[in-house]
């Protein structure tokens, strides 16, 4: 059934050519290659981070590795592959490697929304509920963790298993979620996805960032006796950092909810080819602006890129011990 779908897409594109020039799709694979670069240097960078100095490799960085390595996967497998697309003009890597293309894609993505969740608590935790934060182990870290990419897998695996489908877009070039073709699998697992990945995180996010700012205020007012001081700044730097993210995940993921409820709910055919191609790529450019998060937002992890790059020694490393994201562990 899928190999169907994707052989009406592509007769469809063969007949109707791709929305876009060869000039355009040039400007796109530019960009593609660029942002590519950019986001496997600037990840792989922040994935050394944590290789070179060892005690920063605690159960609450883990959530910051992970989210790099979800970044690294989207920047050396989905970037190449689009960008090759569109310097031929059309989807060059067949039906499979359309599957395997969108499939990964869905897989990064949704594993990262999961693990921004699991940042979200982790502040909220670190800042309303110190003592429970204090009290999380190890597993507790890993467990959140590993729900974040089974839950990226699930949804990634059920299109390649007859729920929805994927196939190229209008542009020829990518390929994603069939939303050309709006039936009700479509449609099903479309509402699914939006209301598990992105309406329930959001609350979440949400939720415990309101909290967040209450306990932050209390804090500097100096009225809640029952909270544990700690570097208090440390705290409010990497809680800003995580805000940031949040807010950057709302620009990059937006767009592209905005055009799966659009081929849900309206005619797929009336959604202009520019917000075909800028939904999805704002999507992916979540995996360069992270470590750029990271750097601007947290000074401690910045010390700590400037020491690697001097190569100064684990003595010399201007950073005192862990990163503010670090909860003391029993």
């Amino acid at each position: 059934m899928l190999e169907n779908n994707l052989g009406n897409g592509s007769d469809s594109e063969n007949e109707d050519g791709s929305v876009f020039s060869q000039t355009e799709h040039n400007i796109v694979a530019a960009y593609l290659i660029v942002a590519g670069i950019i986001s496997a240097l600037s990840n792989i960078v922040v994935l050394g981070i944590f290789v070179k100095y060892k005690e920063l490799r605690t159960p609450t960085n883990a959530v910051i590795i992970n989210l790099a390595v979800t970044d690294v996967g989207v920047s050396s497998i989905g970037y190449p592959m689009s960008a090759a697309s569109d310097l031929h003009g059309s989807w060059k890597f067949g039906y499979a490697g359309c599957q395997i293309y969108a499939g990964l894609n869905i897989f990064f993505g949704m594993a990262s929304i999961g693990l921004l969740t699991v940042v979200a608590v982790d502040r909220y935790l670190t800042i309303c509920r110190p003592h429970t934060g204090r009290s999380m182990s190890a597993n507790s870290y890993i467990a959140m963790i590993l729900g974040a990419w089974l839950n990226g897998l699930f949804w990634a695996l059920m299109p390649i298993s007859g729920w929805a489908g994927y196939a190229p877009d209008p542009t020829g070039a990518t390929c994603t979620i069939n939303w050309r073709e709006n039936d009700g699998s479509f449609v099903s697992y479309t509402m699914t996805v939006i209301a598990i990945n992105f309406m329930v995180p959001l609350a979440v996010m949400l939720y415990c960032y309101y909290h967040v700012t209450r306990s932050m205020k209390c804090h500097t007012a100096r009225s809640c006796a029952e909270y544990v001081h700690g570097d208090w700044s440390d705290q409010v730097d990497v809680t800003k950092m995580s805000v940031i993210m949040i807010l950057m995940f709302l620009v990059a993921w937006s767009p592209y909810s905005v055009v799966c409820l659009w081929a849900s709910f309206g005619d797929p055919k009336k959604i202009p080819p520019s917000m075909a191609i800028m939904a999805p790529l704002f999507a992916k450019s979540s995996t360069f602006y992270n470590p750029c998060i990271y750097v601007l937002a947290n000074k401690k992890f910045r010390r700590a890129m400037f020491a690697m790059f001097k190569c100064q020694t684990h003595q010399a490393m201007p950073v005192t011990n862990t990163l503010p994201m670090d909860i003391p562990q029993k």
